[in-house]
């Protein structure tokens, strides 16, 4: 009798055990889809003297990617200008002092990039020469190549981003491969991205983006009513499921206002991005997460904050 009664506590030991092992392996499973769908948030920074400053925006915890605004003036011979509103100004030089934010930034994990072009501005390129005159000037005085006049100090970004809305769309596909070759030289990693408009494909940097080149690209899902959140869910995700589909290579990312003020269309409510949007676009296998226009709006709205644990 106690023989038996050990046979049957032993085999129910087995059993309880194994039913133990089954769920750690169901919920690590589990644990490693969801994970594998979690996103991150970008965000770009620069554009308003009143938004903090670059070590501060890091700090937050909120950004991955942090893109700042902007070189608007470069190409056709003209000397690069780098406008960052009130924060610092370059001609004087105070904006070398970034270098220590930029590291702060990069030591966590954070990666900075320096954009080009933005809504206002004169950029355009001219030629595959200039193309290649502009490249060399961004490898050396932003990313790993030397110059005396290196407009942020010495600090090293990492990578270029193309917000390019004017100009016309030639030779950035160039631009694009020249400095992914500095990179390559170098035995570096120039990270590339891009804010393309969301009708697709866009008409200034779509030649750039069928390169394969570019690691992240945050379509921007408003001012666009015909595919931002102004043509309903299901006209987004038609969009975002073109835009995803087109650029396999790619991490594509979700560009939203960060507030109602941030853009004229395209502002999604927290809880309608993370009940109705978010799990109609996460199912992308290159899904990256969101990207905020500005750090400014967002730092008056706490827009981030409220979405990141569901982005």
């Amino acid at each position: 009798m106690n023989e038996a009664f050990a046979n049957r506590h032993r085999q129910s030991t087995m059993a309880s055990r194994n039913l133990s092992s089954l769920l750690l392996v169901a919920l690590l499973v589990f644990a490693f889809s969801v994970g594998s769908h979690a996103g991150s948030i970008a965000v770009y920074w620069g554009q308003n003297g009143n938004e903090g400053g670059l070590a501060d925006t890091c700090n937050t915890g909120i950004y991955s990617y942090v893109m700042l605004a902007f070189l608007t003036t470069f190409g056709n011979g003209q000397t690069p200008v780098l406008n960052l509103a009130g924060h610092c100004d370059p001609p004087s030089g105070t904006c070398t002092g970034l270098s220590s934010d930029i590291r702060a930034c990069q030591s966590q994990g954070i990666k900075v990039l320096l954009s080009l072009g933005g809504g206002s501005g004169r950029y355009s390129l001219s030629s595959s020469d200039d193309a290649a005159s502009v490249a060399t000037y961004l490898w050396d005085n932003y990313l790993g190549g030397s110059s005396s006049s290196r407009p942020l100090g010495d600090a090293v970004l990492d990578g270029i981003d193309f917000d390019i809305e004017q100009g016309g769309p030639d030779h950035y596909d160039e631009l694009a491969k020249q400095l992914s070759d500095f990179g390559n030289q170098a035995g570096t990693k120039v990270y590339l991205s891009a804010a393309p408009q969301c009708p697709y494909p866009d008409q200034y940097v779509g030649n750039a983006l069928q390169t394969g080149l570019f690691d992240y690209v945050w379509v921007q899902f408003y001012n666009n009513p015909s595919c931002d959140y102004s043509s309903g869910v299901s006209g987004l995700s038609s969009a975002w499921g073109t835009w995803t589909s087109s650029l396999p290579s790619s991490t594509v990312f979700l560009g939203l206002p960060a507030s109602q003020d941030a853009a004229g269309s395209g502002y999604i409510p927290p809880d309608d991005l993370t009940s109705q949007v978010l799990p109609a676009i996460k199912t992308a296998s290159n899904y990256g997460g969101i990207m905020l226009w500005s750090r400014y709006y967002d730092l008056n709205s706490g827009y981030g904050a409220a979405v990141r644990n569901s982005v």
